[in-house]
């Protein structure tokens, strides 16, 4: 079965050559120009992924994204957009978006992202997330869920993962974080002392090397940073410059 795609884009010509790309790809797409189209579609008939662009009139793609997370919607998102400050890319991860690509794109580009979000994804789609966070059996809201037994966790630098549950905890604290944050986090949990290089983290979170000017890894290592770091507690991301990353208690 095709993978379903619902795209939202106000920008007509974009929609449409957007679309006829996507098709071409293989994907089952739903074109849609506003925000309060992509929710109506989204709730109507779950996709498996979501294009939305940031900038529509109305309810714009952040807001959409956030209605979505806010209801406990785990479906991958991919946004476009013409902003390229930082702040501008931490507002829409910040929403729940799993990644962005920056116009003008190349749609080669559009695919490769898709691509390494669904084969992360692989079938766990909408609200059926591996996050659990609804359906039967899930916890009733503000109930919290125990943690897991200890030998099913990850533990290193004072972090605990379970990447069974997509639960992860600093001390006490458990942590938010989006899809991607969390495979950033495990991997380098995994490799815990080691120094990862850019190419392959990107290789084995995105799938796919962007380049030595691409700011996607600065941008999720950053906004990681700041879900991980507490006061007075040592910073557990270090960056080694020219190199990579690697996660450490000092």
């Amino acid at each position: 079965m095709p993978q379903t795609l619902l795209l939202a884009e106000d920008d007509r010509a974009i929609r449409h050559a957007l679309e006829r790309a996507l098709t071409l790809e293989g994907y089952q797409v739903t074109a849609v120009a506003d925000g309060v189209e992509a929710l109506a579609q989204a709730h109507k008939s779950p996709p498996d992924v979501l294009v939305l662009d940031v900038m529509m009139p109305g309810i714009d793609g952040l807001q959409v994204c956030r209605v979505l997370r806010a209801e406990g919607d785990r479906t991958p998102i991919l946004m476009l957009t013409a902003l390229v400050e930082t702040a501008d890319r931490i507002a829409g991860l910040d929403a729940g978006a799993d990644d962005y690509v920056v116009k003008p794109f190349d749609v080669e580009e559009v695919f490769a992202r898709l691509r390494a979000l669904l084969r992360r994804t692989g079938s766990i789609t909408g609200t059926a997330s591996a996050a659990g966070t609804t359906g039967p059996g899930a916890p009733a809201p503000g109930v919290r869920e125990p943690e897991p037994p200890a030998e099913r966790l990850l533990t290193a630098a004072g972090l605990r993962m379970d990447p069974q549950a997509r639960r992860a905890w600093r001390g006490g604290r458990e942590l938010e974080l989006t899809r991607t944050e969390f495979e950033l986090l495990e991997l380098l949990v995994r490799n815990a002392g080691i120094v990862l290089d850019h190419s392959t983290i990107y290789d084995r979170i995105w799938g796919y090397d962007f380049g030595p000017g691409s700011k996607n890894l600065a941008v999720y290592v950053g906004y990681l940073r700041r879900k991980l770091d507490e006061p007075g507690a040592p910073q557990l991301i270090h960056t080694v410059r020219g190199v990579g990353y690697v996660l450490r208690e000092d």
